[in-house]
């Protein structure tokens, strides 16, 4: 049996030398002569120990991490290929307690298989879903969805089968379903990490999400700065196609489903739906006003379902395993598993797929293992740059959509940054307005405008003016913004911001105060 070794082709493992260890390890199968299978696999998501190259072997995969190119030659010495120990000898793969303590639905075959091989997809369970969907009615697979309780992963958190049954019930001539992967929040990979490590996933979420709502055409927008997502997907769309799970008859049915990978041109704005809507169809990405929504009158002014990457990759695990199976999993109106994205001053950061309900506190410190500098944690982000900043005080707040909201703050995306305790929030505001002013699209008064005056009151602050009447100005800026704006960007700049000025008021007393008071 020839040794079959996984190295992963992810970008994050990329970004961090795997490709150099990928050839370290072909050049010494061919300097020993050993015949060996390389499968370049996704991550994990254990991205603290990248490039993880695991070996299978009789007893099942071993992995050994994180890697270097110096360590290869030692590796095939200590008995590599059989699983041998090592300095860099992590064992099963599953048995490591960052992926043993994780509940894995739609990431169960990241970094297991090989992402472009349709024959390992369907070995793992993949298009079972699928074929269940093509014997139910369109209606059915929509009141499947509906019972899941899936909710948008993308961030608002609205309900996956109300949007579904929306354009199900529109008549239109021709209907469309969009996938949102322009993952621009930061802190967050799980986009990318599906479209590279488990494409063929989103690909059935997407050609169900048609058959269900009878839409026979779909579109990925990915973000401009994921390169190597676009090459992955564009690949699997094809071998998708030459199956026969894409095209006229999907799966030898009588629905037509197809789609393309569309690149959008770097905006954050157009990880707005509507403003997504504008760029793929070659317009400057401008958020509309609603109604109408996309549902009713979306891309070309046809009914079109526009759904996050996580929420469509979903789709078939709910459709394989049950409505009733998914929705045991999570708590209150949160149903389902999130993929909680950790980064910034973080031990342990990678990506962490759990049933909604653990609290803030369980995973910043159990599952990421507080700071990588060792200095108390200050504050943590979650939701990107929108999303208000916790401090310790609200870490028991369970991650649910609910009780975040209750505290004035977003899931969105699920992405979490972790700050240590020489975070200046003052600063941290700053970067929230500034980032809104350019980034905004332009179309409505309170973001445009509202951010600008905004870096503007925040600088006078930080230069000691009348800081108590520039407070109250931030204050109210944040408020018009809040309810004056047309999308999220301009509504959710203020979480950032208020969240800084209500939880660290320390960081904008007057610069002498603040000495005095460290």
């Amino acid at each position: 049996m020839i040794p079959r070794i996984y190295i992963p082709g992810d970008s994050g493992a990329l970004a961090l030398g795997a490709e150099k260890v990928a050839k370290a390890i072909a050049g010494e199968l061919a300097e020993r002569g050993i015949e060996a299978k390389i499968v370049r696999n996704g991550s994990r998501g254990a991205y603290f120990l990248e490039p993880m190259v695991e070996v299978a072997t009789a007893n099942g995969r071993v992995a050994y991490g994180p890697v270097k190119p110096s360590d290869v030659k030692s590796l095939f010495d200590g008995g590599f290929l059989t699983g041998g120990h090592h300095k860099r000898w992590l064992g099963a793969p599953d048995k490591i307690p960052f992926l043993a303590k994780q509940t894995r639905l739609t990431f169960a075959r990241c970094g297991v298989t090989d992402p472009l091989s349709l024959e390992s997809y369907k070995k793992h369970g993949g298009l079972n879903g699928l074929t269940n969907a093509l014997a139910l009615t369109p209606a059915a697979i929509v009141a499947q969805v509906t019972e899941s309780g899936l909710r948008g992963r993308g961030g608002a958190g609205f309900p996956t089968g109300i949007k579904w049954k929306t354009v199900l019930d529109t008549a239109g001539d021709r209907k469309y379903i969009v996938c949102n992967a322009d993952e621009g929040d930061s802190g967050t990979f799980a986009d990318r990490m599906i479209m590279e490590g488990d494409p063929f996933v989103l690909i059935e979420g997407m050609t169900i999400a048609g058959i269900a709502t009878g839409a026979t055409k779909g579109f990925v927008y990915v973000r401009s700065e994921y390169p190597h997502a676009v090459a992955v997907m564009n690949k699997a769309v094809e071998i998708a196609r030459k199956a026969g799970v894409l095209g006229a008859s999907v799966l030898g049915s009588p629905y037509a489903f197809d789609m393309e990978i569309r690149v959008g041109a770097g905006a954050y704005v157009c990880g707005e739906e509507t403003a997504l809507l504008d760029s793929l169809e070659g317009k400057r990405g401008m958020v509309r006003a609603k109604p109408p929504l996309p549902a009713h009158k979306g891309l070309f002014g046809k009914p079109t379902v526009i759904n996050n990457v996580i929420s469509l990759a979903s789709v078939p695990v709910i459709m394989d395993k049950g409505a009733a199976y998914y929705k045991d999993f999570g708590m209150g109106r949160s149903r389902g598993t999130i993929p909680i994205q950790i980064a910034g001053n973080v031990k342990y950061a990678g990506l962490f797929e759990a049933a909604f309900g653990m609290t803030l506190g369980e995973i910043v410190d159990e599952i990421g293992g507080g700071t990588a500098t060792g200095r108390p944690v200050k504050a943590v982000q979650v939701g990107g740059p929108l999303g208000a900043y916790f401090p310790r005080a609200l870490f028991d707040t369970p991650f649910d959509y609910e009780a975040f909201a209750a505290k004035d703050g977003l899931i969105g995306h699920a992405g979490i940054v972790v700050f240590d305790d020489t975070a200046d929030m003052l600063k941290q505001a700053r970067f929230a307005m500034e980032f809104c002013a350019i980034e905004s699209c332009g179309k409505c008064t309170p973001c445009r405008i509202g951010s600008t005056r905004g870096v503007e009151t925040i600088d006078r602050i930080v230069a000691g003016i009348e800081p108590e009447k520039n407070l109250a100005l931030v204050t109210d800026l944040c408020n018009t913004m809040k309810f004056g704006s047309l999308c999220a960007l301009g509504g959710f700049t203020p979480y950032p911001v208020m969240s800084s000025i209500t939880h660290f008021p320390d960081d904008f007393k007057p610069a002498p105060v603040r000495v005095a008071a460290e």
